[in-house]
């Protein structure tokens, strides 16, 4: 039988990656949709989640693709009406809005899956096997790609609870808390904030994972092509993820690896945690930006002004 989700959100994310993964899997369809501003046709459509609740009993799970500010109400909502939940990422605004909603689920014995999409890439699964008894000795995170190509529009992203350029930085870091054996600490955190923002639109950090050194470079300034790359040097070579994870080479050597298909693995994932009533939540890349922001030395830069040229 078919899992019928009600999709509430229906922005760029929603359209160009949610979507088309609902009508890829098998299992799972789209029943419902929540959204201020949008519609589907043929779709029912409601014009918030409490409404798309009380209208569609039926629908057994909810996907939640709205900014992380605001989203706790929605979510409790959801748990609290007994439907699987699945959040976009990063799964909310703080920590302890997460672990409420965990306890949340696991009280009413239901399905809570916080995504992170970056670890359904290709190549996540062979850097991981690959980095199985190497001597691992540095990683290097380069992330930077333009913040008006990406998030045209979004003033959400410059507001506490926005993550600014952790945003797309917390993919890197959920990379590598999934490839890593040892648990991952933040040392130092540098934070460039654009004058009247509340958000860098840069950052660096220093980690270290047992005794391997980790740097990470985030920055939404870069034009041109994107850059979305972890590097791994061990005592017997090299191995890097490029392409957000969707490409993986070792000294070179490009690897034969599938074709990307994260969302779809997600909702795969999704569709089989409820068939087997569990959960998957995982916060630590969020965790990770906590530290990030509670340890950060902050540094005003120039104001940022999305109309102005890149």
């Amino acid at each position: 039988m078919s899992l019928g989700i009600g999709l509430v959100g229906l922005g760029a994310i929603a359209r160009a990656q949610h979507l088309p993964a609902l009508d890829r899997v098998t299992g799972v369809h789209l029943a419902a949709l929540a959204s201020r501003n949008a519609t589907l046709p043929g779709l029912p459509c409601y014009p918030d989640v409490d409404a798309l609740l009380a209208a569609q009993p039926d629908v057994g799970a909810i996907s939640l693709c709205t900014p992380p500010q605001g989203r706790f109400e929605q979510a409790m909502a959801v748990l609290r009406a007994g439907r699987h939940l699945m959040l976009e990422k990063p799964p909310g605004a703080t920590l302890s809005e997460v672990e409420t909603l965990r306890a949340e689920a696991a009280h009413r014995g239901l399905t809570l899956f916080a995504t992170w999409h970056s670890r359904a890439a290709a190549g996540v699964d062979a850097a991981r096997n690959w980095l199985t008894g190497q001597s691992l000795r540095k990683v290097m995170i380069d992330w930077r790609e333009d913040v008006r190509k990406w998030h045209p529009g979004q003033d959400w992203i410059w507001q506490a609870g926005g993550l600014g350029v952790f945003d797309p930085g917390i993919n890197a870091l959920s990379i590598l808390t999934a490839v890593l054996h040892d648990p991952v600490r933040i040392i130092r955190a540098d934070l460039q904030v654009p004058k009247g923002r509340q958000t860098p639109i840069a950052a660096q950090l220093e980690m270290r994972a047992a005794d391997v050194a980790i740097h990470a470079d985030f920055d939404w300034r870069k034009t041109g092509e994107e850059l979305w790359r972890i590097r791994f040097e061990t005592a017997d070579g090299s191995a890097t993820l490029d392409q957000g994870g969707a490409r993986f080479a070792i000294d070179g050597q490009v690897q034969p690896i599938a074709e990307s298909a994260e969302y779809a693995r997600l909702y795969e994932r999704f569709r089989d945690l409820v068939a087997r009533g569990e959960s998957d939540a995982d916060f630590t890349p969020l965790r990770l930006v906590a530290d990030a922001f509670m340890n950060g030395r902050l540094h005003q830069v120039a104001p940022f002004d999305e109309a102005a040229d890149g």
